[in-house]
């Protein structure tokens, strides 16, 4: 460690193993379009857009010099009983890309919070319509919604989960959709649409009125990167239609032209009734997210006196004016460079290149969807020491950021990635599997 390091000691680090961290630690210390620069200075080719946010590539000066202006003219202002204007403006812009319908924004400042966020608006608009009694919620196995106790509830991942008691009563959770037959498949996987119909055996259980939402994620990001099959989320969303139940759709990881389309929605035209949003909303630059409700919802609330306030919920943050010009600078690169489209152009050429590694040793899988890979490995003696290795391997001698996640190893470059970086970073992750085995 360079004798310039403060001590690492006091700063507990999120969902890191910090003793191992802290014994040889990684360190980034400048980044510029597809690249960190380590603190030891080599160049690291972002393989994971930072943690699947920073979709159009590091240091735009757009962006750093829309919030440096905002900073300096209003540093924050309070969006309770008040207003200032760039949420307003961010907002209108914002439903100009999501599915007709999707017309309403409420602003958060994590994913964390837009899926708790997401859970009371559905609560609320239940209640609204004197169907008090639809409480419970369904997610999946291997489902991530953040880490508040509403997220982790409906969120199916064992470790996010054991340590913290009881959490939110009366929750289920559908199978994941990772299924053997599917392995290598390319794209949508073909088998597994008879999935979507365990959710008609849950409502058959439960009584569909007493289910207020379905949350899932389009495509399963930290759970492993795991596909919805041909026609899977169009029968979920035919099935919720019928009981009058709500669909939610996390979009943290898939929005913002992760998977070739604005959202995952657009892409599989899906309509949710609510979409939850967040990372790539301001480029990873400053905490934002935005959750996207349909207009019924919305209007639901709006039923009683105009002076009473219609949703006990929000953040001091919720639209904050710095957040907010970082969300629209970052939106303005998107439009003005297609960044959402270009996804689909760069798809093939990264499809192709993950799949070139399947016959590397000890892997069991890969999966891939727009600009979203991931590389599953059989388990060593012990559950993640491969993928950990690979991973480690990557970054000291590929001088390629990924990420593991148990045996799985998961990518999401930024979207201004070019076929010579797909090469580099497929590279990297073949030479670290043969030294892994």
């Amino acid at each position: 460690m360079s004798s310039h390091n403060p001590s690492l000691n006091a700063f507990w680090m999120p969902f890191t193993a910090n003793r191992q961290f802290k014994g040889k630690p990684r360190l980034l210390e400048s980044a510029e379009g597809m690249y960190y620069t380590s603190e030891d200075g080599r160049s690291i080719l972002d393989g994971t857009a930072g943690l699947w946010c920073v979709n159009a590539g590091h240091g735009r000066s757009e962006i750093s010099s829309a919030v440096a202006k905002q900073i300096a003219k209003m540093d924050y202002a309070p969006t309770f009983q008040m207003g200032h204007p760039l949420p307003f403006e961010l907002a209108e812009r914002l439903i100009k890309h999501t599915p007709d319908g999707l017309n309403k924004v409420f602003f958060t400042n994590s994913g964390s919070e837009s899926a708790d966020t997401a859970l009371k608006i559905a609560l609320g608009y239940h209640h609204a319509r004197g169907q008090a009694q639809r409480t419970r919620f369904i997610g999946r196995e291997r489902g991530y919604h953040g880490v508040g106790f509403g997220g982790i509830s409906v969120g199916g991942i064992g470790n996010n989960r054991r340590s913290f008691g009881n959490l939110l009563a009366g929750v289920d959770h559908l199978k994941h959709t990772l299924l053997p037959e599917n392995a290598f498949a390319k794209g949508l996987p073909e088998k597994g649409l008879w999935l979507a119909d365990e959710l008609e055996q849950r409502i058959a259980l439960h009584g569909a009125d007493t289910i207020a939402a379905v949350i899932i994620e389009p495509v399963s990001g930290s759970g492993g990167v795991i596909m919805p099959p041909e026609g899977y989320l169009k029968r979920i969303r035919e099935i919720t239609q019928k009981h009058g139940i709500l669909l939610i759709f996390d979009e943290v990881i898939t929005g913002f032209g992760r998977v070739g389309k604005a959202f995952a929605a657009n892409r599989f035209d899906v309509t949710p009734d609510i979409l939850t949003t967040a990372k790539g909303l301001t480029n990873g630059a400053i905490p934002m997210g935005a959750v996207f409700v349909s207009d019924t919802i919305h209007d639901a609330f709006m039923q009683g006196p105009e002076e009473a306030i219609d949703f006990f919920h929000g953040y001091t943050y919720s639209g904050h004016p710095v957040a907010a010009a970082a969300g629209l600078a970052a939106l303005d690169i998107y439009e003005r460079d297609g960044l959402f489209e270009r996804t689909l152009e760069m798809e093939g050429y990264f499809q192709e290149a993950l799949h070139s590694l399947k016959d590397l040793p000890n892997v069991k899988d890969i999966r891939n969807l727009g600009l979203i890979g991931a590389v599953e490995f059989h388990p060593d003696d012990k559950v993640g020491k491969r993928g950990y290795s690979v991973f480690e391997h990557c970054y000291w001698q590929g001088n390629t950021l990924v990420r593991c996640t148990g045996d799985i190893i998961a990518m999401s470059p930024p979207l201004i990635i070019e076929k010579a970086h797909i090469d580099q970073l497929v590279d990297a992750m073949g030479k670290a599997i043969r030294a892994a085995a």
